[in-house]
């Protein structure tokens, strides 16, 4: 027989274990929690953001959700979320792991190789830590076909960390990175696709306005494509 808090209030975690289960973290999250904790605050951080932007939006999609880890913060605040990912061990990893509450519709695609996403016409699309994995000579196909997925009056959010920030970066996260931006050359690559373009910028868990150089983290809102 399980041991009752001393404090009533608390006898509410044992109900939602017993109702949930205990919560497993996914891959990613996993190494991160194990060997650089501080690191999920600054990922969730992105994810709350993105959840404020896109309060009410009916249907959205995340691309690039690798463990989806932070997905259901942003889960919390629209109607319908989506997850896609390219790589299948984390779309495999998230629904071994779903959570009834919390489950999810995932998609294994490619938007350099695989074209627009069949289930199309999203109010809005967002990829956090992605746009840095794809080659230059990708680039313009890869916004090319989400903007094909989103609504002509849709909103897109790009997070990436910025060229500057390189210096500083592991030597795992390196050998993925092939295209980071200065936050200028962000804007100026996303006005191409998009009117009206918004910078931010982060560093550590803390979203601002300040000077591009000395942002470790970019994060860009584009509203209505051209």
């Amino acid at each position: 027989m399980k041991k009752r808090s001393k404090e009533k209030q608390y006898e509410e975690l044992q109900i939602a274990e017993k109702k949930y289960g205990r919560s497993k973290f996914g891959l990613m999250a996993n190494q991160v929690w194990n060997e650089d904790p501080k690191r999920i605050t600054f990922t969730l951080a992105r994810y709350k953001f993105v959840s404020k932007m896109l309060e009410g939006y009916n249907k959205v999609l995340e691309i690039g959700c690798g463990d989806g880890f932070g997905s259901r913060i942003v889960k919390q605040n629209v109607k319908k979320l989506e997850l896609s990912d390219f790589d299948k061990i984390f779309l495999d990893d998230i629904n071994n792991n779903v959570n009834k509450k919390w489950k999810l519709k995932t998609y294994q695609h490619d938007f350099v190789k695989d074209g627009k996403l069949i289930s199309s016409n999203y109010d809005a699309i967002y990829s956090l830590d992605v746009l840095e994995h794809i080659k230059k000579k990708n680039e313009k196909i890869f916004i090319s076909n989400i903007n094909k997925s989103l609504k002509n009056d849709g909103v897109a959010i790009y997070g990436m960390p910025s060229l500057e920030s390189q210096k500083f970066a592991s030597k795992q996260s390196k050998i993925g990175h092939v295209n980071c931006k200065s936050g200028k050359d962000l804007k100026q690559f996303l006005q191409s696709y998009y009117k009206k373009v918004f910078m931010f910028s982060m560093n550590d868990e803390v979203l601002h306005t300040g000077f591009f150089p000395m942002s470790h983290y970019l994060i860009a809102l584009c509203v209505t494509k051209k």
